[in-house]
């Protein structure tokens, strides 16, 4: 191949997708010149799989990327066709807002957002190589540009080497039909980086008009609606759409399991490892077996648009048993397939071989986002490309990186989660995976992660003063209640007693009656006169801190505790080996993650609480030492 130089670039993001979006954009907003490569320019930010965005902590980590001045949000709000906050009947730490985006729509508002981003070049262009000259990173295109740049980011998705399977067919297909990265493989292969290979499905998009939708249970978005992103006004988004919900059954799993032996995924054909927490339906039917029925969402794909999703029903089975199996559902006798379901397979790094700031140990310089990463889903995409194109920013710029601790983010859970402990699957962020999640609320995350985004300039004048003002409104609320007294009345007593709570004989603040179990903050409105009128967001808010003060309490001690470990610097050149007692695993494991310090070391699988105290004996005994010379 011919080559030329190109031109010469601070960052190059390759990807197209959620992670080179957030990339790209903290690149060229954090002021270095970026240029983003995408196999299509019609489809970046294309979802290739479920047209949502947010979920069960997925709406978290919007938020948070939000509150640091990234795009998504602000995207899914402009776009958003139903909102749904989730897990309402639960506590506040895993309420989760969901929204369903039409995906067109979705696409073109971020291709135009990096398309008017200053200092950001968009082009459309197949990376085949990437290999150190010097100090710089030369990027090579399939035409044979060649760009020289300070730092890149790898933001591949499921493009690189990417395989679709459907039943006995296979072929190199990117997701959707787009073009594979093929050749990209072999350049970062030749660098080092141990890759590895994962797969993922999505389930088949079908004709809205071929269903009956009398025969399902119909799923109306919320009445009042909580934005993703902080800036957004809520009565500016649309939230008209429907969904539906239809179950499996027995002739369901009938079909599914008389053409098992013709699932790629249980012949052996494909030899990628699968999301654990997103199965196919034919997972599902053989690892629950004891389940008589299981869940199918129907949910719109846009407003212009015909085509249906039937989320939780990903198959890797062929064309024809994948109409049969639907055709058994009820409401779906007759439904036409757009698009079948499919399995890809696809190239992704071991994540153990990332820094905590997503720079890949080894390679100055060079970053990793998103499913590259070992993760799934568009919001950790999202998440990783943001912290990938900041830190790549402060580095060019001689500045502090950006580390998010688990302790104040979703975000610092996750790229934590991933750079000490690895993932075996597709990584896909749960509450459960947080130890503090009463503190890491969506309702908070402006308060945990705004003054970071300031403080990296990506929070302007208009959402600095906002939050501010939110905050003010939060913190003299609570005060308000804390402070003012209401007296028992008949009226009150009774709601009381409808409640199921004891009625009042003598005066009580207002913060102590919002404490009981049985009561909100918004349910005794009628019996304070002195209330103001607040968003949603600051109500939830004030409620959760009132109601939960104790609980928060205890969540900050631990805080507390763990960052004090989270200070305890491990050395960068420690020998493990010359560490007496430790075990054997233990030093396998800490020669190969390397943590940065001893909470990093207590979160390695295989490093047990007692191989903690004998690093730290050790580390105490070398500082006095050191001291003493």
């Amino acid at each position: 191949m011919i080559c030329y130089n190109a031109e010469s670039y601070d960052i190059a993001v390759i990807g197209g997708g959620h992670a080179g979006i957030e990339a790209a954009l903290a690149g060229a907003r954090m002021g270095c010149s970026t240029v983003m490569f995408t196999v299509t320019a019609d489809w970046i930010g294309n979802m290739p799989c479920n047209p949502s965005i947010g979920g069960t902590a997925k709406g978290h980590l919007v938020r948070e990327l939000d509150a640091l001045g990234g795009e998504m949000g602000k995207a899914a709000d402009k776009n958003t066709i139903q909102s749904r906050m989730l897990n309402r009947g639960k506590g506040p730490a895993v309420h989760s807002l969901r929204a369903q985006i039409d995906r067109r729509n979705y696409s073109s508002y971020m291709k135009h957002a990096v398309e008017l981003q200053e200092g950001l070049d968009v082009k459309q262009a197949e990376v085949v190589s990437i290999e150190k000259e010097n100090d710089f990173w030369i990027v090579t295109t399939k035409l044979g540009a060649r760009y020289s740049v300070k730092a890149a980011i790898l933001a591949t998705g499921t493009f690189l080497s990417g395989k679709i399977y459907v039943g006995e067919v296979n072929y190199n297909s990117g997701p959707d039909g787009l073009a594979p990265s093929m050749d990209l493989t072999e350049s970062l292969k030749k660098l080092g980086l141990p890759l590895r290979r994962f797969k993922t499905g999505t389930p088949a998009r079908v004709d809205r008009r071929s269903i009956d939708f009398s025969m399902l249970e119909i799923q109306h978005g919320d009445e009042e609606i909580t934005p993703f992103s902080f800036s957004s006004n809520p009565e500016d988004i649309d939230n008209s759409g429907v969904c539906y919900i239809a179950y499996t059954n027995g002739y369901t799993e009938q079909v599914i399991r008389e053409n098992l032996d013709r699932s790629p995924l249980y012949s052996g054909d494909i030899e990628g490892v699968g999301p654990r927490y997103c199965p196919s339906i034919e997972d599902k039917i053989v690892r629950f077996a004891d389940k008589p029925r299981h869940l199918l969402f129907i949910e719109p794909c846009g407003k212009d648009t015909e085509e249906v999703y039937l989320q939780g029903m990903s198959s890797s089975l062929p064309e024809e048993v994948q109409i049969k199996f639907y055709r058994t559902i009820k409401g779906l006798e007759n439904v036409k397939i757009i698009r079948n379901a499919y399995a890809i397979e696809y190239d992704c790094i071991d994540p153990l071989a990332l820094t905590y700031t997503l720079e890949i140990k080894g390679h100055d310089g060079l970053y990793g986002a998103g499913q590259f990463n070992g993760s799934s889903g568009y919001e950790e995409a999202a998440v990783q490309g943001f912290a990938a194109g900041v830190n790549a920013a402060l580095k060019i710029q001689g500045k502090e990186p950006l580390v998010l601790s688990r302790t104040e983010s979703y975000i610092g859970t996750l790229i934590d989660d991933l750079v000490t402990k690895g993932c075996s699957d597709p990584y896909r962020m749960m509450t459960s995976r947080s130890e503090y999640r009463l503190l890491l609320r969506q309702d908070n995350a402006d308060e945990r992660m705004m003054p970071i985004g300031r403080r990296l300039g990506l929070i302007d004048d208009k959402k600095w003063k906002a939050f501010l003002k939110r905050k003010e409104q939060k913190e003299l609320e609570i005060a308000r209640l804390k402070e003012t007294t209401i007296a028992p009345s008949d009226s009150l007593n009774e709601y009381l007693i409808s409640k199921e709570t004891a009625p009042m004989t003598t005066g009580m603040r207002l913060a102590d009656l919002i404490k009981r179990p049985q009561l909100t903050y918004d349910g005794l409105a009628p019996f304070d006169k002195e209330r103001p009128e607040l968003t949603i967001d600051v109500r939830e808010k004030i409620e959760t801190e009132i109601k939960y003060e104790g609980y928060i309490s205890r969540q900050k001690s631990a805080v507390d505790e763990m960052l004090r470990l989270e200070r305890k610097r491990i050395p960068d050149n420690i020998d493990y080996n010359a560490v007496g007692s430790l075990r054997l695993e233990a030093v396998e494991k800490l020669s190969k993650v390397r943590p940065e310090n001893i909470g990093q070391a207590s979160r390695i699988s295989g490093v047990s609480p007692a191989d903690i105290s004998v690093l730290l004996i050790y580390l105490e005994k070398n500082k006095t030492e050191n001291k003493d010379d």
